[in-house]
């Protein structure tokens, strides 16, 4: 029975552990190709990314993060800013920069913004 419990436990906690965090954010001030490569180069930089992704007709802006590794949304928004625009939304979601960049090319094909 203990070990019942004790794999019923682990797999509980195991996709918790191992999800993805991403951060996901819409930003203000981004006008053409270089800004939005800008920003990409900024978080592309940063030693806590796994994958970066900037969109400039949406004006989305994700990161994901390495497994263990965290950014605040503060030093998100610092990064952004100090690239010259602003964070009008942010949000963390469980999502991979693949995904994202995928639900976003869906969007602009179907004519949503």
């Amino acid at each position: 029975m203990k070990k019942y419990l004790i794999a019923l436990l682990f797999s509980i906690m195991t996709p918790a552990a191992f999800a993805v965090t991403t951060i996901k954010a819409e930003v203000n001030g981004m006008v053409c190709a270089f800004c939005a490569k800008g920003i990409e180069k900024k978080l592309n930089a940063l030693p806590q990314k796994q994958a970066a992704f900037v969109d400039l007709k949406s004006r989305v802006v994700a990161l994901q993060l390495k497994e263990g590794q965290d950014v605040s949304n503060e030093a998100f928004s610092k990064v952004i800013q100090d690239a010259g625009y602003s964070v009008s939304k942010m949000e963390r979601v469980s999502q991979t920069v693949d995904a994202i960049q995928a639900e976003v090319a869906k969007a602009d094909k179907a004519g949503v913004k």
